[in-house]
């Protein structure tokens, strides 16, 4: 009998009894999938299984591919290994994956928040002997504002330079956190506009029965209607052709790296909203004390700093060197080709080159 239900190979992370894999980052014949950001589904493998609310943004982002799919708290058994898939809170269709084997439980918790989120099922602790967390955030200056506290910002920010006759452009990554931002702006103020990378999720989104408000492309805008507009955009489209068709417009960008005072200086932006889909540090505690489990296994993001503290709090904890978020330096995985792998780490030091973004194709992972 293998000593534990997850190990780490060249592949990604393997279950050897149940003879598959989680988030895995070269192709391999099963993979189970916690979410559809690019650094964790990746294009290529032969069989995939996800949380039932994820098939949209699945297929949105990888295409046609061979997806299985489970219901929320749905078991199934695959060579002696019960799994499960459990809401992680991260965007929709994220999920945690628990493993059940000889009497042993592991629990794999992809990317995750603890807060509130209304465009996807809650964060729902699973008790287990392991757990095996990422740590994007996870230094004690990141601590989150409730949602309400942000949307009131941007859509205060919003209202005023809809007054001045100026467009706001806001950048995000266009899956999760371009949804969740939709979720709590006013329409009442002006026009949304989303760009052509976000439309496909935001409609997988409506289709999956989360409830945004209706946006346009940006060439449906009136030049009278523009300045009062709220531009949402990848953050590569800021400076490029696509933005400066709105004119002197206020830029912004949504981002948990935005709690750093020096990110939002170094990118150049008019404003920064902290907003993340990650768990803040005492969310990160909070879930990993939820779950009971004694052995801790770190993923990702801030790995030497949770390990010696979840060693000071009397745990066994180490970590796995993995790929999450090595590749294109966006905080929530935001890719733009199969098999990318974006992810956590800090605002680009100065705003993108002027280059143009196009929309996302439909096998084409972006986020």
């Amino acid at each position: 009998m293998h000593e534990d239900l997850i190990v780490h190979r060249p592949q990604g992370l393997y279950c050897p009894p149940g003879d598959f894999y989680i988030d895995p980052w070269r192709p391999v014949e099963r993979a189970v999938i916690t979410h559809a950001h690019a650094d964790h589904a990746r294009w290529g493998h032969q069989h995939y299984l996800a949380a039932a609310p994820a098939a949209g943004v699945m297929r949105a982002r990888l295409g046609a591919i061979a997806l299985q799919t489970l219901a929320y708290g749905e078991t199934i058994n695959h060579h002696g290994v019960t799994l499960s898939l459990h809401p992680a809170g991260h965007v929709l269709g994220s999920a945690q994956v628990r493993l059940a084997h000889q009497g042993r439980v592991w629990v794999a918790s992809g990317d995750y928040k603890v807060a509130p989120d209304r465009t996807c099922a809650a964060f729902e602790p699973v008790r287990c002997d392991v757990f095996i967390t990422e740590s994007t955030f996870g230094l004690p200056i990141y601590r989150w504002a409730p949602d309400a506290q942000v949307f009131a910002d941007i859509n205060g920010w919003w209202a005023a330079n809809a007054a001045l006759g100026r467009a706001s452009v806001l950048a995000c990554y266009s899956f999760g956190k371009a949804q969740r931002i939709l979720s709590g702006l006013d329409a009442s103020i002006g026009p949304i506009v989303a760009h052509g990378a976000m439309q496909p999720l935001n409609a997988a989104y409506s289709a999956a029965g989360v409830v945004l408000p209706p946006t346009v492309a940006a060439a449906e805008v009136p030049a009278n209607e523009a300045r009062r507009a709220l531009v949402l955009c990848p953050p590569a489209a800021l400076g490029s052709a696509w933005a400066r068709r709105f004119g002197e417009a206020s830029d912004a960008f949504a981002s948990g790296w935005m709690r750093l005072r020096g990110a939002r200086r170094r990118g150049g932006y008019d404003r920064g909203f902290v907003l993340s889909d990650h768990a803040d540090w005492p969310g990160l505690l909070q879930a990993i004390a939820a779950t009971g489990a004694q052995r801790v296994i770190v993923t990702h993001g801030q790995v030497p700093v949770m390990v010696r503290h979840l060693t000071e709090l009397g745990l066994q904890a180490s970590a796995f060197d993995t790929e999450y978020g090595k590749e294109d330096g966006n905080e929530a995985g935001d890719g733009s080709a199969p098999g990318a792998a974006p992810e956590p780490v800090p605002a680009p030091a100065t705003k993108p080159a002027p280059t143009v973004t196009p929309p996302a194709a439909p096998d084409t992972p972006t986020a």
